[in-house]
Formats: structure tokens, C-alpha cells, sequence
């Protein structure tokens, strides 16, 4: 199987093939190959467990307590990206838990009792799309590689009815969508009215290593980000709910999983030795994020940045914000256009 990274790669290059040649690469510097100079070259300034800010909020300090806030608040007020703000990722604790449950056992529980609202909401989603409701949900899950991208689809989506789920994870892009603008390819796979779309990466690929990797003009990556916000509206405009979900792990948690993979044989078809050159390119990639969520995040489609690292947390927090945005369409059974005794009558008397 053809690892990710060379996808991501092939995609975001070969996507502008026809448009401009790639600049020439600038060297990064490595982060440092011993334990202790990788500790320094770590992104997340010193931050430590249970001490990074608020997700979504830039230059605040002190986890709040997850008991206080466990369903105290909207999960998605907590967890968004204030428009036109740049968080600071090296200051979000990846392991904390906003506005979660106090511990594992009491996520897992929280998480299992979200499947019965959760499948209520959608089988009215899709009951009023029977009716001409033209409203569905768009899940898109970014991240660095071994963020939890697929344990999200197992887990969260495991909470619906797959036929009512439409999931692509993008890859390489074929020779016909290289014929076509960058979001051809995504306007294809957009849920239909009553469904739930989910999105394994997506057209901020597009924005995140065709930067990093400098495969086009900046100016054009500066282009795609008024243009991603132009089609995200028009979504929303045709009542599409887009939440869009960061997830986010630090630098040593992505090396222990990375390593997980290494050591376990039935793994082995998920790592890839792109992975590790990728790591020397952590800085960039969080400048990138930071950049995308600040230009990204509107008030049609914001961004929310998830805590990846307790997964437990990971998978109760998106099941939550999804559960919001459903609550929130309000999606309600249409009503029968016949007479319902007159039917009962018949079926009596047959």
C-alpha cells in the first residue's frame, strides 16, 4: 500500500502541475536527533500537562477543570477558533481535556450514552430530506499523521448508521480531477441533503504541505485561503453544516506512536519512512495550521481544535460537537400526507 505521506505529497504537487512549476525547496532545520535537543526543538514552549490554554484561545494559560465544565458550557464555544485570531498551538496543551468528563472511564461512558441521541438526530436528518430538507453536516478532520484521523472514523462514526454516512479519505488525485480547479475533486464527494459527510484530510492539504513544501508561489497558497472561504460559505448558504476539527497532538506523542507502529508487526502497513523526514518539518507544519485556522475560521465554518492526545477525550469531544451542531438544525420528522385513520381503518378491515 502506498504510504500517506507520498500521497499527500503527489497530491498537492501534481494538483498544480498544469498550472506552475514547484519553487525550489528553502532547508528546514532539523529538529535535533538526540532526546534532549529534541525536547528543545519541541514546539509547544514548555508546555505541560493540565497547564495549556484554553484550544481556539492564543496567549492564555491554565487548564480548567474538567468536573466544572463537564456540560457547563456548549463544547463548541469552548473548543472554536475565534474568527480572524491565530491561536498559539505551542501553548495548547494537547492532552487536556475542556469542557470533558473528569476521567477515562467516565469519557468511555459519556461517549457510549451520546449513541442514542446521536442516531436520533440523524435518522430526522434524514427523514426530512425525504421531504426536500436540503440540510446535512460536513465533518472535515485535519491533522499531523497519527493524530487519530482514522480512530475518529471507528469510534465517532461508529455512532450512526453507515448508510446514512458518505466518507472519503483524499489521496493522490486521479487524471481526471487533474483536469479540474483543487476543490473539483471535493465538491464531488459533498454529503447529500439528510446525509453525514466525513472528510479524512481535504482541501486544506492544499493550503498545509503545499506550503510547508513551498510546491507553489505563496502568493497562490495566500489566493486559496479567500477562496476556501468563499466556498465553504456557499456550502453553508446551501445548508450545509460544516465543522471542521483540528486535531491536535504534540511533537514527542506523535515519535511514542510512530514507535507503536514500529514495534508491532500488524502496524507496519500504516507507517511510513516518509514520516519521520516529515518530523523535521514540525515547525513549519504548525505555522501552517496556525495560519489556516486564523484565516479559515468564519462564522460559517469555523474551526474547533480537539485535545488528541487522551483519545478517550478526542472521541467524546467530536462526538459532542457534533451532537450541538445537530441539535442546533433541529431536524424534524415530516408529516404523513394521508389519513392516517383512514389507512388504519383499511389495514383493519383487510
Amino acid at each position: 500500500m502506498a504510504g500517506k505521506q507520498n500521497d499527500k505529497r503527489k497530491a498537492a504537487k501534481s494538483s498544480e502541475k498544469r498550472l506552475e512549476k514547484p519553487n525550489k525547496r528553502k532547508k528546514s532545520a532539523e529538529p535535533a536527533k538526540n532526546a534532549k535537543s529534541a525536547k528543545s526543538a519541541e514546539p509547544t514552549k514548555g508546555a505541560e500537562p493540565g497547564k495549556g490554554a484554553e484550544p481556539g484561545k492564543t496567549g492564555k494559560t491554565g487548564k480548567r477543570s474538567a468536573t466544572e465544565d463537564f456540560g457547563a458550557r456548549p463544547l463548541r464555544e469552548l473548543l472554536r477558533v475565534t474568527p480572524g485570531e491565530r491561536p498559539d498551538l505551542g501553548r495548547i496543551d494537547p492532552s487536556a481535556t475542556p469542557g470533558g468528563p473528569v476521567d477515562k472511564a467516565a469519557g468511555v461512558a459519556a461517549t457510549a450514552l451520546l449513541a442514542q441521541p446521536l442516531g436520533s438526530l440523524q435518522e430526522r436528518l434524514y427523514a426530512a430530506s425525504t421531504a426536500g430538507d436540503r440540510r446535512r453536516v460536513l465533518l472535515v478532520l485535519q491533522g499531523m499523521d497519527t493524530s487519530g484521523k482514522g480512530g475518529t472514523l471507528k469510534h465517532v462514526i461508529g455512532l450512526f448508521n453507515p448508510s446514512g454516512c458518505r466518507i472519503k479519505a483524499f489521496k493522490a488525485p486521479t487524471e481526471e480531477e487533474l483536469g479540474h480547479p483543487f476543490l473539483w475533486r471535493i465538491e464531488q464527494e459533498l454529503p447529500r441533503p439528510g446525509e453525514i459527510g466525513i472528510f479524512d484530510r481535504s482541501h486544506y492539504e492544499d493550503v498545509l504541505i503545499a506550503r510547508v513544501r513551498e510546491l507553489v508561489p505563496r502568493n497562490r497558497v495566500r489566493a486559496r485561503y479567500a477562496q476556501i472561504n468563499r466556498f465553504e460559505k456557499a456550502l453553508a448558504d446551501d445548508g450545509v453544516t460544516v465543522v471542521k476539527v483540528f486535531l491536535h497532538i504534540g511533537y514527542e506523542e506523535q515519535r511514542v506512536r510512530l514507535l507503536q507502529r514500529l514495534d508491532n508487526p500488524d502496524k507496519h502497513w500504516k507507517f511510513n519512512v516518509g514520516d519521520i523526514e516529515e518530523r523535521t518539518m514540525w515547525p513549519a507544519y504548525q505555522e501552517a495550521y496556525e495560519v489556516a485556522l486564523e484565516r479559515c475560521s468564519t462564522d460559517e465554518a469555523p474551526w474547533y481544535v480537539v485535545p488528541a492526545e487522551r483519545k478517550w477525550y478526542r472521541n467524546w469531544a467530536i462526538s459532542t460537537l457534533l451532537r450541538e451542531h445537530l441539535e442546533d438544525i433541529d431536524p424534524q420528522y415530516p408529516k404523513g400526507e394521508f389519513d392516517v385513520e383512514e389507512c388504519r381503518r383499511r389495514l383493519l378491515a383487510s
